[in-house]
């Protein structure tokens, strides 16, 4: 009964474990309020349908951008809190590696006193005491971790979990940690210290917050990267095929490539660009003659003759009146002649978004999206239209659809539909890991309910005996008194 408890604590605890850290990240998300997630995303669209009424106005054009800005803050705020709660994870698992240790220890030091106090003749109840602290701190220390074991004659218990030992006469094993970086953050590993393997068990509050910490903080990360990443591709492909009300003098690409000669969509770029091309218009300030060059983005694999980014320096090279560089970092610049600006639209390819080119976001995950520098410093270059001049609100309409179309990484799921997919998916999970908690606790309560029946103290029982003294005391009180009324009787005559 005893193991069979142990066992529950274990799988109790280790759901328990789970629960707590749903909750943590339910309140993290901030759902209830007016300044989750969700309600930035909104807030943003709203700022982009009121400037496709009036894209020529800067105030409206300036309220995008800062709508942006906020949306970036809000996505880095909620990684920044989810990512300090995957670190403050590591207080609680050296918390709990250290009270294993010490038990280990607890039990090994008992079985050492009760072996010793056995060993001279005397019967197992005179180490009573004793066995009961070990019987706690084994109900303790598997509630940590799972663990078995098997008493020997002389009293002393051995302890396993999993395939490891960890008791066995006097030697024994302990927990260790390890400090490493997964997904950007500081987290802790908890392994054995001489056989050096990890938990292997499943089971326990140890390895449940380690688990939690990893599956569900850590899938949450996961799930919120890929949303940010789509959507700073999503959202860039739309604006980097536009223009605002004002043209480039210089422009360098975000991304930096190694391999200048390999096609595009083969050197490691965050998106892949496909097959297509893009429009290069050249603007002279001076007559306001404007010249389109289409860019041609060969990436079909026929022929041998996919674009490469130096291919691509080339080609915009040969335009008049602008220039291309590739420098020693790998990064692209492309630079206009005196009196002369550039800007780009129509790109079917995907290669200007890619490359961090005319974009409205920089970076590629929660931890580093930001706003393009460019557009956050001149609300003219936020990419409106596709050149119908200052009125020309065609890009804004496009943008101001981003949460609803379908997204071909996503499964063909918009964005809005894979945020509140997270967003469920967290709540429903929080509500299966609280029913499993309550199911398990309870099951470890009528566990417990049973062993109190053989080992325990009955009050009712314990009532009735004391109801059956008092009644026998009473009635040896009457006898005696007769006895007494007797005696005196006798005495009388």
């Amino acid at each position: 009964m005893e193991k069979r408890i142990q066992a529950s604590n274990s799988t109790a605890e280790n759901a328990k474990a789970r629960n707590d850290i749903y909750k943590q990240l339910e309140l993290e998300l901030r759902e209830l309020g007016d300044t989750d997630l969700s309600s930035r995303f909104s807030q943003f669209v709203s700022s982009l349908n009121e400037a496709v009424n009036q894209p020529e106005q800067g105030p409206l054009r300036k309220e995008v951008i800062e709508q942006g800005k906020l949306v970036v803050s809000e996505i880095k705020d909620l990684r920044g809190r989810v990512d300090q709660l995957r670190e403050t994870q590591t207080t609680r698992i050296n918390d709990l590696t250290q009270e294993g240790n010490r038990l280990i220890d607890q039990v090994k030091s008992l079985n050492k006193q009760i072996s010793s106090l056995e060993s001279n003749g005397l019967v197992a109840s005179e180490a009573g005491s004793l066995r009961s602290q070990r019987y706690q701190a084994l109900n303790r220390l598997s509630q940590i971790f799972p663990i078995n074991y098997r008493e020997q004659e002389n009293g002393v218990v051995d302890i396993y979990s999993g395939s490891d030992y960890v008791l066995i006469n006097n030697r024994s094993q302990y927990l260790e940690t390890e400090t490493k970086t997964d997904r950007g953050a500081l987290i802790t590993s908890v392994h054995f210290d001489k056989s050096n393997t990890e938990l292997s068990q499943a089971g326990g509050e140890l390895k449940g917050v380690v688990d939690a910490r990893d599956d569900i903080f850590g899938g949450f990360i996961d799930s919120l990267d890929k949303l940010t990443g789509n959507f700073i591709v999503e959202f860039n492909k739309i604006h980097s095929s536009g223009e605002g009300t004002s043209g480039f003098t210089s422009v360098t690409t975000e991304q930096r490539l190694a391999d200048t000669t390999s096609p595009l969509n083969a050197v490691g770029l965050p998106f892949t660009p496909n097959h297509g091309s893009f429009t290069l218009k050249v603007k002279n300030q001076s007559t306001g003659i404007t010249t389109s060059t289409n860019i041609a983005i060969d990436l079909d694999g026929l022929g041998g003759n996919d674009t490469s980014f130096e291919d691509l320096r080339a080609a915009i090279d040969a335009v008049d009146n602008v220039s291309a560089t590739i420098n020693t970092r790998g990064e692209l610049t492309i630079k206009s002649d005196p009196e002369f600006e550039f800007s780009f639209s129509q790109d079917s390819s995907g290669v200007l978004a890619a490359l961090g080119i005319n974009t409205f976001f920089t970076g590629s995950s929660s931890a580093s999206i930001d706003v393009n520098s460019i557009v956050k410093n001149d609300q003219r270059m936020l990419a409106t239209g596709q050149g119908g001049g200052p009125s020309d609100n065609t890009n804004l309409m496009k943008m101001a659809q981003i949460f609803d179309a379908p997204v071909k990484a996503l499964g063909s799921v918009s964005l809005g539909d894979f945020y509140d997919n997270i967003v469920s998916t967290v709540g429903q999970g929080s509500a299966a890991e609280e029913a499993t908690y309550n199911g398990l606790s309870a099951f470890r309560d009528s566990l417990q309910s049973q062993r109190d029946q053989y080992s325990g103290v009955s009050l009712d029982e314990e009532a009735v005996k004391l109801m059956q003294a008092q009644e026998a005391f009473s009635a040896s009180a009457r006898v005696i008194k007769t006895i007494d009324d007797l005696f005196q009787l006798v005495l009388g005559l």
